[in-house]
């Protein structure tokens, strides 16, 4: 399995050094020297990681062949690609591949649907779940602990606390109100069961954060 683990930035210095935007919660491991990673686009790689170091607090790359800024700056945003094995896990149980979390359901606490996860956003402060909602919209909830309270992978959910504001909680609850009303009128003989049915459909479904 192939995963997105940097992004390369603007050159640094004369000497072929490059930033990068790190996508990976090992990078000592990802972007380590000697490490092979493939590109996007493709004709870029694959590029042989030479050295790395850390300077103001942001990651700097030396890549085998690249011995000038001229040769940095032609790298600029490119994407750099490891090969995973998908059966790998992260060494802490607290830490999760991006493609483990990927099209995980996104729910409340008590078991309220609030979408399936189609991203992960990582940015310098935190991670972000990309969430896309029954009606097609997104929301973006931030992977810390206080929000997210579990990730469940073998019942293919994260369960969540958001605080309020965060999503609308009013839509789900219509929702659920729904879902009761359809149950409801299926016990009386009304058409409910073929709306509960649809409204079914209409849910999220069942999964990188780190890579």
């Amino acid at each position: 399995m192939q995963l997105v683990v940097a992004r390369i930035g603007r050159a640094h210095g004369i000497k072929g050094e490059v930033t990068v935007e790190v996508r990976t919660d090992e990078p000592e491991l990802r972007l380590g020297p000697g490490a092979v990673l493939a590109t996007e686009p493709a004709a870029t790689g694959p590029l042989t990681v030479a050295s790395g170091r850390v300077h103001s607090g942001r990651l700097l790359l030396r890549f085998e062949g690249v011995h000038d800024r001229t040769g940095a700056e032609a790298l600029r945003n490119t994407l750099l690609i490891a090969e995973v094995d998908p059966a790998e896990l992260p060494e802490d149980e607290d830490e999760f591949y991006d493609h483990q979390l990927i099209d995980l359901d996104v729910v409340l606490a008590d078991g309220t649907e609030i979408g399936r996860i189609t991203e992960i956003s990582h940015l310098p402060s935190q991670d972000l779940f990309i969430v896309e909602r029954p009606d097609g919209s997104e929301v973006m909830i931030p992977f810390v602990e206080e929000i997210v309270t579990e990730i469940d992978l073998e019942e293919q959910r994260a369960v969540i606390t958001p605080p309020p504001g965060l999503i609308d909680e009013s839509e789900a609850v219509v929702a659920s109100s729904r879902d009761a009303e359809a149950v409801d009128g299926d016990a009386d003989g009304a058409d409910g069961g073929a709306a509960a049915e649809e409204a079914g459909e209409t849910g999220g479904t069942p999964k990188g954060a780190g890579s």
